[in-house]
């Protein structure tokens, strides 16, 4: 007999995950082209885009993201809420 595991399946909200990142951004005084020099971006598009929700970090930029803001990268991850899930699971079937 199998045991059943009763924990959902934790899913990033991208969106809430990009405003996250900037609001922390701004707590810390700095501007996307501080943070595109120190990832060692040649252009800040790829934080722009993070912080309009179109894509995430990789985990070595989330690890270095972290660093750089001083939280740990479960304050810039956010989960998605089990409303949002559901919405989602209605606009793809």
């Amino acid at each position: 007999m199998e045991a059943k595991i009763n924990v959902e399946y934790p899913v990033i909200d991208v969106f809430a995950t990009g405003k996250n990142i900037e609001r922390l951004r701004k707590e810390k005084g700095l501007k996307v082209k501080d943070i595109a020099l120190f990832m060692g971006f040649l252009e800040p598009q790829a934080v722009y885009k993070w912080q309009q929700g179109k894509a995430l970090p990789s985990l070595d930029n989330m690890f270095a993201l972290s660093v750089l803001l001083e939280v740990p990268m479960e304050e810039i991850l956010v989960r998605k809420s089990g409303d949002s899930l559901e919405k989602d699971k209605h606009l793809a079937a």
